[in-house]
């Protein structure tokens, strides 16, 4: 039997974690898989024709729809998170909207039993 169920949200663990102004550390989210409209829109942005590097921040502004408390996610959000939580996002989205999975195939390098790894945070890999 097969699930024909279409995935459409993932959540995630960031690594650090998003600081907001009262010093609190949002970590858990949830990313929800990208429109066309997500992709489309963005391109007639001034900010993005200014400096294409902020159509991440568009692009995760609008797909990621939760983080830890906080009532909504937005430029502002995305803008002050550390740098190694906007290459987590950058790449989860990848995987995400490219592959539809946020799992990769890997080995264990002592005894090469191959097994999966959710990629997206908080779940160990075992052999």
């Amino acid at each position: 039997m097969t699930d024909d169920t279409l995935r459409t949200e993932y959540p995630f663990t960031l690594p650090r974690g998003y600081v907001d102004q009262s010093g609190a550390i949002h970590r858990q989210g949830v990313m929800r898989l990208a429109t066309a409209r997500d992709e489309i829109t963005p391109q007639s942005d001034a900010r993005v024709r200014g400096n294409p590097a902020y159509l991440t921040v568009l692009l995760l502004e609008r797909t990621v729809i939760a983080l830890g408390d906080l009532p909504e996610v937005n430029g502002y959000v995305i803008e002050n998170l550390f740098a190694s939580d906007l290459a987590f996002l950058q790449d989860l989205y990848k995987r995400v909207n490219q592959q539809g999975t946020t799992e990769a195939a890997v080995a264990c390098p002592e005894c090469s039993h191959e097994f999966a790894v959710d990629l997206s945070g908080d779940a160990p890999g075992e052999c």
